[in-house]
């Protein structure tokens, strides 16, 4: 494969614009990584990690007692590739992969909406 060859992954999603300056062999479109499994659609809380990503979503969970819901939230890491580089606020969609370290089981395969200030 060559370097600037985009991969197919199965899903419908935009292509990466950026072309990453080294191979990053966990990137779906550039790398090795397969995606399989469940795909969710979340905020990016925390970027600070290198090439990783906390995203967040709220679901809502049924109390039998009360009979009513309450609201919870899901948060994972992911692995968040230098082609598409996403930041702290942006929508992204996420999906399920092999595990890719000891809390990594998500790779980010595109940005949904970006934010903006």
């Amino acid at each position: 494969m060559a370097k600037t060859e985009i991969k197919n992954i199965g899903i419908e999603t935009k292509k990466p614009e950026k072309t990453p300056k080294s191979v990053d062999p966990k990137d779906p479109f550039h790398g090795m990584v397969k995606v399989r499994g469940r795909i969710f659609t979340g905020v990016v809380k925390s970027a600070k990690m290198q090439k990783t990503v906390t995203v967040e979503w709220p679901r809502r969970k049924f109390v039998k007692k009360y009979e009513r819901f309450e609201m919870r939230r899901t948060r994972v890491k992911a692995h968040n590739p230098e082609s598409i580089d996403a930041k702290e606020g942006d929508t992204v969609r996420i999906a399920e992969t092999r595990p890719l370290s000891k809390t990594k089981n998500f790779v980010v395969i595109e940005i949904v909406k970006k934010y903006t200030n």
